[in-house]
């Protein structure tokens, strides 16, 4: 599983041919929204991948921060995601448009479905998550959107869409790191030309404190955190790493001038699996009983420059 990355463009191809950063910045509305860090990413680290969703209430945000780092629209690879609630032929295609306001582009370079589980009183799950799936489908048709994937989804989950979909997802989206390394999923998605991509690379700082991770940052000359993502990058997933931090984001742009060894990556690879950062069990809930977006958001750390 372990191919090293040595892309020196620093993107994967997707099976449909499209380009995707493989490192990207990651936002959500836990821990606040930082503009100043968003704008940081673009203009001074090189990122052109941001990576976001409805439910974290930082559409608008983001697209004040595209516009303020000077970076071409064309150059920046803008993906978000599609929430549970929204499932359904018109209700996602009316959610991919709203977002699409929010982040002021006319379209899309990825849209994910966030979730595989639908609202309680849907009816036929399947027949849903078909509808659903075939909204995307007929987007990227009218080239409203580059890429169509799916975020959390496990092999059943799949197994469902690829049954019935036109065209199988370009990319599955899930929690990745050292401590949760889903490897039979991930060369469940790579036997059918799905790309694997991770998010939390850094266990929600969990992972910072490892000491397999320690010891082999030591070693290096590197921290922590840039041990994880050069991890997933040699382990040929792209990432979306998240942080408010200017010095952050600069620190975790810096994993492409050094390899970890081979050792390493076994050491890493062969982890035990002690960390989930999502709790699945939690989500039918926030669907069924929902909030507004972005309802973790601190309004009090937004900060947008005029």
């Amino acid at each position: 599983m372990a191919d090293v990355y040595t892309n020196p463009e620093k993107h994967v191809v997707l099976s449909n041919n499209v380009k995707l950063p493989i490192l990207g910045l990651g936002t959500s509305h836990d821990g606040g929204y930082s503009h100043e860090a968003v704008v940081w990413a673009l203009r001074e680290c090189g990122y052109r991948h941001i990576d976001t969703a409805k439910r974290y209430g930082c559409e608008t945000y983001i697209a004040q921060a595209v516009k303020a780092s000077g970076i071409p629209r064309e150059d920046i690879f803008l993906t978000t995601k599609c929430w549970p609630a929204d499932y359904g032929a018109d209700t996602t295609r009316k959610a991919f448009i709203g977002s699409c306001q929010r982040l002021d582009t006319e379209y899309l370079d990825m849209y994910l479905l966030h979730w595989p589980e639908v609202p309680s009183g849907s009816g036929d799950k399947r027949q849903m998550l078909r509808d659903t799936w075939r909204a995307l489908e007929v987007l990227l048709d009218e080239e409203r959107v580059r890429v169509i994937g799916v975020s959390n989804f496990l092999e059943q989950h799949l197994d469902d869409i690829i049954e019935d979909c036109s065209i199988t997802p370009h990319l599955n989206q899930c929690e990745f790191h050292p401590f949760n390394n889903p490897k039979h999923l991930r060369q469940y998605c790579k036997d059918r030309s799905i790309q694997f991509e991770g998010y939390s690379p850094l266990a929600k700082g969990r992972g910072l404190r490892g000491p397999q991770v320690v010891s082999v940052a030591r070693q290096l000359g590197r921290t922590p955190a840039q041990v994880l993502i050069r991890w997933s990058l040699q382990n040929n997933v792209p990432c979306v790493p998240k942080s408010t931090k200017p010095e952050r984001v600069k620190e975790n742009s810096q994993v492409f001038d050094f390899v970890l060894r081979k050792e390493d990556m076994t050491s890493l690879d062969n982890m035990k699996q002690t960390v989930t950062c999502v709790n699945r069990a939690t989500i039918q809930d926030k669907i069924d009983n929902p909030l507004p977006d972005g309802y973790k958001l601190n309004l009090s750390k937004v900060t947008v420059e005029p």
